[in-house]
């Protein structure tokens, strides 16, 4: 396996840039740390990639992917790795990252980031995945954790410890989703403090925060409210046990103004700062 390229951000926080805020910042210029993207707004190039790379000339820009399907069974779509690839090259970013779940089957694909077991066979397919896009891309790929609504009973090791594994055999890196763990120990009893435990602190390169929705009792991903005192102080905990990373603000319904965007990610800013501070 040839060492993937190493990748850095900003240990400040961040936000979520969609469409709706463009232009207020490329016209403002606010103080943000760096702005994360999904990828697939900008496959094929045009007006959308011009805008990006005018962001690209002000802040750090991280690559978020919602639609490789890690953990399927079919082939990689090589036409979705080949416009990755293509971008990464035209915007060089700080980082690249991707959910640890599945979306296609049969040649069915699910608008979806689906859970699977974690079993070693699980494990040697997607790490074999891992590595294919690692090598296409020729940089390190960040696998971010998944919340999810229900668990399967063959798994043989928990999310972290498969996680972990990833790490040592690919190399890749992992990007944390706090509110996802908050999630699981809601929805699933997921025990938090051993999930972070089980993390190779090192390979820890960003965090991510969002509010959910509750349905039912159930606790949804919906990166529509800001974030809940629960998740503040979960992630303040994975501060004094990982250390500080960058840290992401992410909001994709109902998203609110700019400021209030900003607001959320002075309070990730504030926290990191207590950190290193050693408050």
């Amino acid at each position: 396996m040839s060492q993937p390229a190493s990748q850095t951000l900003p240990c400040t926080a961040g936000i979520g840039l969609r469409a709706p805020h463009y232009r207020e910042v490329l016209e403002t210029l606010p103080q943000l740390g760096w702005v994360e993207v999904h990828n697939e707004n900008f496959f094929g190039g045009g007006a959308p990639l011009h805008t990006l790379l005018r962001v690209r000339e002000h802040y750090p820009v991280s690559l978020h992917g919602v639609g490789m399907g890690l953990a399927s069974t079919t082939p990689l779509d090589e036409a979705h790795l080949s416009e990755l690839s293509k971008l990464c090259d035209v915007v060089q970013p700080a980082a690249v990252s991707e959910h640890l779940c599945w979306n296609s089957a049969g040649g069915w694909v699910v608008n979806d980031l689906l859970p699977f077991p974690y079993t070693r066979e699980a494990l040697a397919h997607v790490a074999r995945r891992v590595e294919q896009v690692q090598e296409r891309l020729g940089r390190q790929l960040l696998v971010e954790n998944l919340s999810s609504y229900l668990s399967f009973s063959h798994s043989e090791m928990t999310e972290g410890e498969f996680l972990a594994e990833l790490v040592r055999r690919t190399g890749c890196g992992i990007l944390f989703d706090v509110e996802n763990l908050y999630v699981n120990v809601r929805n699933l009893g997921v025990d938090a403090e051993a999930f972070i435990r089980d993390l190779p602190p090192d390979a820890v390169k960003e965090y991510h925060l969002a509010g959910y929705s509750v349905r039912d009792g159930c606790l949804v991903d919906t990166h529509d409210h800001p974030v809940y005192p629960e998740v503040w102080e979960l992630y303040e905990y994975v501060l004094r046990q990982l250390g500080p990373r960058p840290t992401l603000i992410e909001w994709d319904s109902s998203i609110p103004a700019l400021p209030v965007l900003m607001g959320e990610a002075a309070k990730a800013q504030q926290r990191l700062e207590a950190c290193r501070a050693g408050r």
